[in-house]
């Protein structure tokens, strides 16, 4: 087994030990209410499958898993289901099948970048994607975007070869199905498929020649058919009528705090230093192929973010795909400081030195992630929950002001409680042309309801007009975390 072997086995293990690392901490680190919401559909699945579950808990799951909005396929979240069946009901279960496809994908991406650079430089941009702080976070996550990600990314290996070879039927097939898979587990996949496949048909014949081969059409017809067919039953079947909605909003291109969100995302997604250098690897891109691939990725980017321009400028994971798109462009960078250290005039003790160096810095950074994991604990969630939900009557009806939408009372309490907006909320609708009443508001939404709960006290600060309305109310219970006001004294 050669040494770049060797390499590309110990950055994927260590990729997905670190992944694993806490694993039954609960899934609150890394948007909980995202990752709530796929634990409820799961649930509700295992429920309907005859878990050993009380009846009353299991028709409540199961009216939640139907209840939750659904807009993508559950995809991961039946394959977590059925895991259930032999692991129980785990949290964690998620967080392995996650991380694991960001190492798979982490492997192709290596073959990718392998195409246009040295090895060297491929082990590098792997390493990037396996180990930038927020993509170590967002991989191991109970959301569709870490298996979309390895979709994508085996799309544009696999499109790339299709190009070298426009003849190859087998190339364009597993193209067209890694695509059409990727589109149909998140619909936002088909800008970075498009942008993959223009890119690397661009690098090397025109649009002209390339829409005589037959293969195109294959490949297309594969890519598009099963998000299209998806999306046609959604929208019939009546679920899917507000998933676009609310993703584009024209006046926020005249509004500086889009374009200092959308800043505010890429410093959190990447930072300052790994974006410029990610450009600069761009620019020395050396092969045509390669820059007009890499260049059509950063403008699928561009036009995804142009779209979606609430999401891209609020909403961190919306960038979870320039991850990939990162350590590629970081490739030539790699090869053109690494190169005088693989020449055949370089003294081993060079090559010894950096060795050295990147090896410590590699886990350094690593020990600086594993801090930052355990310095978070989130076990004593679950009984909080449960110890609120234990206070009420079973037929309470409650609203409240809760972490995550009242997701966490939900899944651990077994309790539906109607959410009130963060201010992020009134934010947003204020955008979309929305005008608020307070005390109508406050009326309509706590209606018929026997208790409001609060435990985001930081959300609370932000509302005053809420602390005054519910200061007019009895508190019934207090306790550690949470107040509890009685609407109906």
């Amino acid at each position: 087994m050669n040494k770049t072997k060797i390499l590309l086995a110990a950055l994927l293990f260590l990729g997905l030990a670190i992944r694993l690392y806490d694993l039954t901490d609960p899934p609150l680190d890394f948007h909980p209410t995202r990752q709530i919401l796929s634990l409820q559909k799961a649930r509700g699945m295992y429920a309907q499958t005859g878990a050993d579950l009380p009846a009353e808990e299991r028709a409540y799951a199961i009216r939640q898993w139907k209840a939750v909005a659904a807009i993508e396929p559950e995809v991961l979240e039946s394959l977590v289901a059925f895991t259930y069946r032999f692991s129980g009901e785990q949290t964690w279960v998620a967080r392995v099948y996650s991380s694991l496809f960001w190492v798979i994908a982490a492997l192709f991406l290596f073959l990718l970048a392998r195409e246009f650079s040295s090895a060297p430089a491929a082990l590098a941009a792997m390493a990037a994607f396996l180990f930038l702080p927020y993509g170590v976070e967002a991989s191991r996550s109970f959301q569709p975007d870490p298996l979309m990600a390895a979709l994508v990314i085996l799309f544009w290996w696999a499109v790339f070869h299709w190009a070298k070879n426009p003849t190859s039927y087998l190339w364009a097939l597993i193209a067209g199905l890694a695509g059409g898979f990727a589109i149909y587990v998140k619909f936002v996949a088909a800008f970075f498929v498009i942008a993959g496949g223009l890119g690397a048909v661009l690098g090397r014949e025109s649009i002209l020649q390339t829409l005589r081969r037959p293969q195109l059409y294959l490949m297309a017809a594969l890519g598009i058919l099963p998000g299209a067919a998806y999306t046609v039953y959604g929208i019939l079947a009546g679920y899917l009528g507000q998933q676009f909605g609310g993703r584009f909003m024209p006046a926020l291109f005249l509004s500086p705090t889009y374009y200092l969100g959308w800043a505010s995302m890429l410093n959190l997604v990447a930072g300052a230093g790994v974006l410029i250098a990610a450009l600069l690897g761009l620019i020395l891109a050396r092969s045509r192929a390669a820059f007009s691939f890499l260049f059509a990725l950063w403008l699928g980017y561009f036009f995804f973010g142009l779209y979606f321009n609430y999401h891209i400028s609020t909403h961190d994971y919306y960038s979870l795909p320039l991850i990939p798109i990162l350590a590629l462009s970081l490739a030539p960078l790699a090869e053109f400081f690494l190169s005088p250290f693989f020449a055949d005039a370089a003294a081993p003790r060079l090559r010894a030195a950096l060795a050295l160096i990147l090896v410590g810095g590699l886990l350094l950074h690593l020990w600086n992630l594993r801090a930052q994991m355990k310095a978070q604990d989130f076990r004593a969630e679950p009984a909080k929950w449960q110890e609120l939900s234990s206070l009420l009557e079973k037929d309470a009806q409650l609203a409240g002001l809760v972490e995550d939408y009242g997701a966490r009372m939900e899944y651990w309490g077994w309790r539906v409680i109607k959410p009130w907006y963060a201010y992020g909320d009134f934010y947003y609708h204020a955008n979309r042309g929305a005008q608020f009443d307070f005390d109508s508001f406050f009326e309509e939404e706590t209606a018929k309801r026997d208790y409001f709960i609060v435990t985001d006290f930081d959300e609370l600060e932000k509302q005053p007009l809420l602390q005054e309305r519910l200061a007019q109310y009895p508190i019934a219970f207090t306790g550690k975390g949470y107040v509890i006001y009685n609407l109906q004294p």
